[in-house]
């Protein structure tokens, strides 16, 4: 299984090489692939940037909203590529079109998937742990289940502050942690909180950390902080 999940946040010449290299690695000897845009509302617009992005990369991209029959794109896609965007408006879209097992079942069976940010999120067995607004209402949060664990891209471990003319300001919204603490309340899977930049690869056994870093949230337990070449199972646990 060659799986590659980012958080995002490649706002950076290096880590926009670092997502160039992993996704060229994802891909390899694959010449087309199929995106996904489905996070945001202008499809053809997010594909052209997303074609603008990828225009060093050794593969084509191609939307499958231009496809007369996207099941059928799905079943013959080589590669699958979910760009990031809202979760909420990705997963409703997913579940009204009957894409969701299509596409399980095509990364089971081998096809490359590469999600950043919502399309990480769907990876999951639910995108509960998405940090957006709910848009949209989704018949179902369910995701693909292609990794056993959830991930909160854009993590940072921290409140967030801002300068009101020589005066600093917290805000005092919810840090990430206290929302994955939140879903920890009333749910048992464990939770990865992807820092900007940060990639998982996941192999269907093990997943390795590349490019940063990253925390991981087990119920019962204090939250583990994991860097660059951390390597662990299913349920989170460190090899």
């Amino acid at each position: 299984m060659r799986v590659l999940l980012g958080s995002g946040g490649i706002g950076t010449d290096e880590r926009r090489k670092l997502c160039m290299d992993e996704m060229g690695d994802a891909f390899s000897g694959i010449s087309e692939v199929l995106f996904i845009p489905y996070a945001s509302n202008d499809h053809e617009s997010y594909l052209e940037g997303a074609r603008r992005f990828t225009a060093s990369a050794p593969f084509d991209l191609v939307g499958i909203h231009e496809a007369e029959d996207e099941l059928e794109a799905i079943k013959e896609a080589k590669g699958i590529y979910v760009g990031g965007g809202n979760s909420f408006l990705l997963i409703r879209d997913l579940h009204e079109k009957g894409l969701i097992e299509a596409i399980k079942s095509r990364v089971s069976e081998g096809v490359p998937y590469v999600g950043i940010s919502a399309g990480s999120n769907v990876a999951c067995p639910t995108m509960m742990t998405t940090n957006d607004m709910p848009v949209v209402l989704p018949s179902s949060f369910e995701g693909f289940g292609i990794v056993p664990f959830q991930i909160n891209p854009h993590y940072h471990p921290g409140g967030i502050l801002w300068s009101e003319g020589e005066e600093i300001v917290q805000h005092f919204g919810e840090t990430r942690a206290r929302r994955i603490a939140e879903f920890h309340q009333h749910n048992q899977t464990p939770v990865i909180g992807l820092f900007e930049g940060s990639f998982l690869r996941w192999d269907g056994t093990l997943a390795t950390l590349v490019g940063g870093a990253a925390e991981i949230f087990c119920v019962g337990d204090t939250p583990l902080r994991v860097e660059h070449g951390a390597v662990f199972d299913g349920s989170l646990s460190p090899r």
